[in-house]
């Protein structure tokens, strides 16, 4: 996650600790809270779990395949307990129930309840549709540090998205209902060429519910995301839209509205900010650039500060990496799959600087200390290898440092892998979306929260 409004404005949230390394994790809400950590590489993962695979939406961009019917193999209440406990003996900074939908989940209330009586930081990741103004009360009362509600855009636009007919007034429902409960609570969009042009609707609304935080996330081809992979934005829209992000939140802070704006999924968009910080104001971007290198960007993300447990107990590197699995925590604590370097994935994601290939590499990119190579499942799904090149870096050569004589280094390792094209014409398919992606059982959209 890249924190836009610490970064580029100078603001300030509880979860900057986590990300860049001082100000404290948030407060402690019990005896288990864990130690910050003096390096990004020291870093518990923030743990998503897929509670549940059933979702009463079907959103097109959905990391897996969720529908409205019951999924057998879910984690029961007494697993989901002894789960819990693993965590956070494991001190873990932070737990996100997610799906499909949690909040069908019937003893969603008694799991969190366990959660905080064992210290932990539990945060909702919902479509929101669910939420009425009692419901809101009980997310409230049951100790949520924080709501993320999936929008993707304002009116038909998010219907469209979600698969749904009346997602979005069923969301905004749910916006309301958080905000009236004092339930602090964000939004989540995934960038699209369906979608980025109305950022600045999206903007308005975020101002006009009075809702604290947004994600805006990247687009990843995990699951349905993979099919409409040809909507994903050309490096020149995704600039534009880092541009409108930029813009807007600078334009909150300026009149002085407290919302903590961040970019997901993809590390690249610090760098792109410290250049544009660096036009205008080259100290206080110096200092930005140190925080990117504490953080590590993609070096110390997936596999090492986030995690993730799916409805049926495997283990994987993130949320889109349901496709590999280091192990189930019904055989094995999460603890022990964790810290077990057996597996090569695993291994080469804790070490991922002697391993990623190419344009990006260490030797290559003149940024990798502050991207760390990006979203690695990224490269996975598009060019079947783990530690090619982040094919949604939209820097060019120029800006990277990718000079004619690093081009011919590169190509003399054998590492040239070519970066996509994406036509601007709506409905064309880029390499990724022709490969073969390979089956998931797996659950619906969550952010990947607190600090990472």
């Amino acid at each position: 996650m890249i924190s836009v409004s610490k970064l580029y404005c100078g603001g300030t949230a509880e979860s900057d600790g986590l990300r860049y390394g001082h100000g404290g994790q948030g407060p402690a809400v019990g005896p288990g809270a864990p130690p910050a950590a003096k390096t990004a590489a020291e870093r518990r993962p923030v743990t998503v779990w897929n509670v549940t695979r059933t979702c009463n939406l079907r959103c097109i961009h959905c990391y897996t395949d969720s529908e409205a019917k019951k999924y057998a193999g879910e984690l029961s209440l007494d697993e989901g307990k002894t789960l819990i406990r693993d965590l956070a003996e494991f001190q873990i900074p932070a737990l996100l129930f997610s799906g499909g939908e949690p909040l069908a989940r019937p003893d969603l209330f008694e799991l969190v309840a366990y959660a905080r009586s064992l210290g932990l930081r539990p945060t909702l990741s919902t479509n929101g549709t669910l939420i009425s103004e009692e419901s809101a009360r009980q997310i409230k009362a049951a100790g949520f540090t924080y709501v993320g509600i999936s929008l993707d855009g304002v009116g038909a636009i998010n219907d469209q998205f979600r698969g749904v007919q009346g997602a979005f007034d069923r969301a905004v429902r749910g916006f309301k209902a958080c905000v009236k409960a004092g339930q602090r609570v964000g939004l989540r969009l995934t960038l699209t060429r369906h979608n980025y042009k109305n950022l600045h609707q999206v903007f308005d609304f975020i101002e006009a519910e009075k809702i604290d935080r947004a994600c805006f996330y990247h687009l990843v081809y995990a699951g349905r995301g993979g099919q409409i992979a040809g909507e994903d934005l050309s490096r020149e829209e995704t600039r534009h839209a880092l541009d409108i992000i930029l813009e807007r939140t600078e334009d909150f802070h300026r009149r002085g509205l407290s919302k903590e704006i961040l970019t997901v999924d993809n590390h690249v968009d610090g760098v792109y900010l410290y250049l544009k910080l660096r036009e205008r104001n080259p100290e206080r971007a110096d200092q930005v650039l140190k925080l990117l290198t504490w953080n590590g960007g993609g070096l110390y993300s997936s596999g090492v500060g986030i995690a993730d447990i799916d409805f049926q107990g495997n283990v994987h590197a993130d949320q889109f990496w349901m496709h590999h699995s280091f192990g189930n925590v019904r055989q094995r604590p999460f603890s022990r799959i964790w810290t077990d370097t057996k597996d090569p994935l695993m291994a080469g994601l804790k070490n991922r600087r002697a391993k990623i290939k190419g344009r990006c590499a260490p030797d290559v990119c003149k940024w990798f200390d502050a991207c760390g190579g990006a979203l690695r499942v990224r490269a996975d799904l598009f060019y079947g290898d783990p530690w090619a090149p982040e094919p949604a870096c939209y820097l060019t050569d120029e800006e990277v440092g990718f000079s004619p004589e690093k081009q011919a280094l590169v190509a003399g390792r054998n590492e040239a892998f070519a970066l996509p094209e994406f036509s601007r014409s709506i409905g064309a398919t880029p390499p990724a979306a022709r490969h073969t992606l390979p089956s998931v059982s797996c659950t619906g959209g969550a952010e990947v929260g607190e600090g990472t």
